[in-house]
């Protein structure tokens, strides 16, 4: 298993969890937080393939549904662990959302795109699953907010473009870009880091 491989399937866990964790918060049932899971899981990768053509990973790969059961089940069972900790569902969220950002990148990247096409792949990959979501919970789209979200994604994607054009190893590249895309997420809840909003003339 590649590096890459490793933060695509953590992050797949970690954005599962978001979406049933928001979904069980709404009182879906099983099937229900099962679907919201699994569109935050795998909504952005999957949009992310349809622009570039290719078949959706996950139809190819399974152990991306699996993934998203283990995170159901986990969540079942370790529910009590996971509401003990304070604002889980946004560490998690951003978790899936660094992990994912780079995961697009890289695979963008190995279809010989451009750099800054990749980016903005990474950030689709990244944030729709979470606009999927939102979507289906009947929420407001956090990309549509004043909130620091998809920006994270672009900032983290130029981080990548920066290191990859210097021939750094490629796992360096892809966790700096990561952790990147995760302490702006991060620190722009913690500060409450807004975007300027649009007034209306």
């Amino acid at each position: 298993m590649t590096f890459i491989d490793a933060i695509d399937y953590i992050g797949t866990y970690a954005f599962a969890l978001s979406g049933i964790k928001l979904a069980a918060s709404k009182k879906f049932d099983l099937f229900g937080a099962f679907i919201a899971g699994g569109i935050t899981a795998i909504g952005g990768g999957t949009l992310r393939d349809l622009i570039l053509d290719l078949p959706p990973f996950w139809i190819i790969d399974y152990s991306y549904l699996l993934i998203t059961l283990i995170a159901m089940l986990s969540y079942i069972f370790l529910g009590r662990f996971f509401h003990c900790i304070t604002n889980t569902l946004p560490i998690f969220d951003a978790i899936g959302l660094a992990f994912f950002t780079v995961v697009g990148i890289q695979k963008s990247l190995d279809t010989n795109i451009a750099i800054w096409a990749a980016i903005i792949m990474g950030m689709f990959t990244g944030a729709a699953g979470g606009v999927l979501r939102d979507i289906l919970l009947n929420d407001q789209p956090m990309i549509f907010k004043d909130d620091i979200y998809a920006t994270a994604c672009i900032v983290g994607g130029i981080a990548f473009a920066i290191l990859y054009s210097l021939n750094i190893q490629s796992f360096i590249v892809q966790l700096i870009s990561a952790i990147t895309v995760f302490v702006i997420r991060v620190l722009a809840l913690k500060y409450k880091w807004r975007l300027p909003v649009m007034r209306k003339l």
